[in-house]
């Protein structure tokens, strides 16, 4: 019997923390890294690869995907993934909420959850889980079944939704989110998810999951946006994108920053995630709330769309929440990237079809839906624009791998590590193309980063030690498995 299943030879090995990649060879062996060494014999696998030069970096750890926002979950598993692998993504984490969209129905997650992994099962290429968002006051009273015996220690506060609509204008929130007349989705209701978390923290029955259970903020203050959405749309001075990302102002993100950290500091809620910052005054808000709540182990996301895409960028098709800013809150967060500043890179991943995405007239950008794919180009993206900028590889590694992976629970992921699951990338940094929509496996139509000039591709991606993604084309059976990541 072989030693090794797999052996992987002649590639640039990049582990999160280390100071630059190094030439090693690594081995699998039933599904986790068996050896990673200068050299390991050959003659010791069933299975040789050789990866010829490229980068082999840890499978990229996606924790901000919306499967089944805009399709039904069963189909965006299936076919999402395959976006997902061919980026060298090996593990995403899926938002799931109650109320329109999603799930389209309400009700308590005991009875909804069954039917959340029933509908993926089977049809994913790699593996996933999911983050909850507390949408109904019964949902507090879940939050301890929801991490001890579902596995799901994260969870996720949209701010806005209380009185402003997911595409730009003000909404009913009891019929968007098909809550009860007497109940409210606002900000004591998020003290309350934040009280329940911080009990379910200092239960001894939760003491191994503590440092994994964490609260997740979309930051955008609803009164703010209602406002600047009636100023923007009256004038009609702007259009487009621009029009988007006036009348939901960086400010806005910057207020809904400091309520959430101030609400972390009256319940001593300590693990707080600042989701998706997207302009200047949002970092450094969030910065200046770190220096503020130091007791606060606050984690800062940037999505791979916000650091490559601007307002002028791809038209309607890029509407997102938070919108893209302008090219100046681009370099801000490059900036603030480059500083240490920014925890982990994700992708943001909606995928929104065409008929979807657009209203008529196509081009008001206030009736397009928000949201827009990604998954794929993430590591591309880092390795291309990154490199150009000074950012080392190892940094990347850790940004989409290591980083997410720790906060997150996923304690056999997003690193190369005897032991640890062989999830994988190989990565060819010696091209030079322009992306386009339709080489694309998600099923999306059209890409705001349509033309976008990569120098980085994902030609292999591994999940537990067999390829999901062999030159640029998915290969078996979908085998991804939901990730339990607390409850023992």
């Amino acid at each position: 019997m072989s030693q090794h299943d797999l052996i992987v030879r002649n590639a640039q090995v990049v582990r999160p923390g280390a100071e630059s990649p190094k030439p090693l060879d690594v081995a699998v062996r039933d599904g986790v890294f068996s050896a990673i060494e200068e050299t390991i014999d050959p003659s010791s696998a069933t299975t040789v690869v050789d990866a010829e030069g490229r980068h082999l970096f840890p499978g990229v750890v996606d924790v901000h995907q919306h499967w089944g926002i805009y399709n039904p979950l069963s189909e965006d598993a299936a076919t999402e993934s395959r976006a997902a692998a061919q980026g060298g993504v090996t593990t995403g984490i899926t938002y799931i909420r109650t109320g329109a969209y999603y799930l389209n129905k309400s009700g308590p997650y005991r009875e909804l959850f069954p039917e959340i992994l029933s509908s993926v099962e089977g049809r994913a290429y790699v593996d996933y889980a999911f983050h909850v968002a507390p949408i109904l006051r019964e949902h507090l009273d879940e939050i301890p079944a929801l991490v001890g015996e579902f596995g799901v220690p994260s969870f996720k506060i949209f701010m806005f939704y209380g009185s402003h609509g997911l595409h730009g204008r003000s909404t009913d929130q009891s019929s968007f989110l098909m809550m009860p007349e007497d109940e409210s989705y606002d900000y004591a209701h998020f003290e309350f998810i934040m009280r329940r978390l911080q009990e379910v923290r200092e239960d001894e029955r939760f003491a191994t999951d503590r440092d994994v259970v964490s609260l997740s903020l979309h930051c955008e203050t609803a009164e703010i946006m209602r406002a600047y959405t009636e100023i923007v749309e009256k004038e009609g001075r702007l259009t487009g994108l621009e029009a988007y990302s006036a009348s939901r102002p960086p400010h806005s993100e910057g207020l809904a920053i400091t309520i959430a950290s101030y609400l972390a500091h009256e319940t001593e809620l300590p693990n707080i995630n600042l989701l998706h910052l997207s302009s200047r005054k949002a970092i450094e808000a969030a910065m200046l709330m770190q220096s503020t709540f130091p007791h606060i182990d606050f984690r800062r996301e940037v999505t791979i769309g916000h650091l490559l895409a601007d307002f002028t960028t791809g038209g309607v098709g890029g509407k997102v929440n938070p919108p893209l800013r302008s090219r100046e809150d681009v370099e801000a967060l490059w900036e603030h990237l480059l500083a240490g500043h920014v925890s982990w890179v994700t992708s943001d991943h909606a995928c929104c079809r065409e008929e979807t995405k657009f209203g008529e007239p196509a081009d008001d950008v206030f009736l397009a839906k928000s949201g827009f794919g990604g998954t794929e180009y993430l590591l591309s993206g880092m390795v291309s624009e990154g490199r150009r900028r000074g950012l080392s590889y190892n940094r990347i590694a850790e940004l989409v791998a290591a980083s997410p992976a720790r906060r997150f629970g996923l304690r056999t992921k997003g690193d190369l590590a005897v032991g640890f699951d062989a999830d994988f990338c190989l990565v060819d940094d010696d091209v030079e193309y322009a992306v386009r929509a339709e080489d694309s496996f998600s099923t999306q139509e059209y890409s705001p980063l349509e033309g976008y000039q990569m120098t980085a591709r994902v030609t292999d991606t591994y999940l537990r030690g067999a390829p999901v993604l062999t030159d640029g084309s998915i290969v078996g059976e979908p085998r991804g498995a939901f990730v339990r990541r607390s409850g023992g």
